[in-house]
């Protein structure tokens, strides 16, 4: 049966990296837990029968073999060891002992028979991009990812991968989010598919700050993210995503720019009065070089100027505060362009200047005659 040594740190991170994708609650014990695998090196993986993450590093194996053990009791026990070398051993029962200086453990585990396969990921077009440029537009677009299970597709992002770069757009009916970056290169053509929003938060999670790689690989239903020595998989979402292409209406008579931190905190100001409870749009009168906002419930009445450059011809537009807050908050641009119609139009939010690589639509709420 296993057993093997390795650094506190290590074990300690690859638990925490595998219990992202552990079930909370399941009818299958094993999927509780952690199925350890030692062979070459230590593999720890962590399944939901959604998303699965499998993460490998280097350890001494002194016996080779597989246990599940419960990710939480596991978990616990390694973070409040001290920080020396772990020695893990088990027996033909699933008895484990764990010390760690002069502290020592010992818990029960499960067979990893029980324990389901995570799918497998058969390699039809794959694309690499740096880890801290798919953060970053998982990160600026996941606000807008649908909850409302009505529209599954929705509840997920659509990646598009061609000669353009990637482009991963969002959407949950009241918004749109939308980031594009260059590739280096792709290997097998054009594709596209959509991920789920759940699965992407960890994917952003996995990835780190750097340079470093991070391969998508699209199989026939299922993707899979790797990043270094950690994988997720997950399955895709089936259905027929928004035409963005012909829902983003471009244009538009009104174009406006606005520094994104003063409209923020303008928007925040006249917000205090909006409350769960009390809800009502912020009334946007956009007039020449500033916009008046203004919100007005149950609690009173907030009003605000922010300095904008350009002629909003005095359009009248109503916004739901907290959609349009987030564009403004997840635009990676000091400035933007709002471009706008009529009240009842979209506001479009793009960069100033150089590469369209974001696009943030927001749908106006109708305002009630004052």
């Amino acid at each position: 049966m296993l057993r093997f040594s390795c650094e506190k740190a290590l074990l300690q991170s690859a638990v925490a990296t595998a219990s992202r994708a552990v079930a909370t609650k399941s009818s299958i014990p094993a999927l509780e837990g952690i199925l350890l695998e030692g062979t070459s090196c230590l593999t720890l993986s962590g399944y939901n029968m959604q998303t699965g993450i499998r993460t490998a590093f280097e350890a001494e194996i002194h016996q080779e073999g597989r246990i599940v053990l419960n990710a939480r009791l596991f978990g616990d026990i390694i973070r409040k060891m001290p920080d020396d070398i772990i020695v893990f051993s088990c027996d033909e029962k699933y008895m484990v002992n764990l010390t760690c200086g002069d502290a020592s453990f010992n818990i029960l585990g499960l067979s990893a028979n029980d324990y389901p396969d995570l799918p497998e990921v058969i390699d039809d077009f794959s694309v690499s991009i740096q880890q801290r440029t798919l953060k970053a537009m998982i990160n600026q677009t996941s606000f807008a990812v649908s909850t409302n299970e009505s529209r599954p597709v929705h509840t997920g992002s659509l990646f598009e991968v061609n000669e353009k770069g990637l482009t991963v757009v969002s959407v949950d009916g009241f918004r749109l989010a939308l980031r594009r970056e260059p590739l280096e290169r792709i290997d097998g053509g054009a594709f596209s598919f959509v991920a789920p929003g759940s699965a992407l938060n960890e994917v952003e999670k996995i990835c780190e700050d750097s340079d470093n790689l991070i391969s998508i690989i699209q199989g026939k239903r299922h993707l899979m993210f790797e990043a270094g020595s950690t994988q997720l998989i997950c399955r895709r979402l089936e259905g027929e995503f928004l035409n963005y292409r012909t829902a983003i209406p471009r244009s538009n008579p009104i174009t406006v720019e606005v520094d994104t931190r003063a409209m923020l905190e303008s928007l925040d100001r006249v917000s205090v009065v909006i409350s769960e409870k009390l809800k009502s749009p912020v009334r946007c009168v956009f007039d020449r070089d500033r916009v008046y906002l203004s919100a007005k419930t149950g609690n009173g009445e907030a009003k605000d100027i922010c300095s904008i450059s350009g002629d909003g011809n005095e359009l009248e537009i109503g916004f739901n505060n907290r959609y349009l807050m987030d564009a403004l908050r997840y635009a990676p641009a000091d400035r933007v362009r709002m471009e706008l119609n009529t009240g009842v139009s979209p506001c479009i939010i793009t960069p100033v200047s150089g590469e369209e690589n974001f696009l943030y639509m927001v749908l106006p709420v109708r305002l009630k005659a004052q």
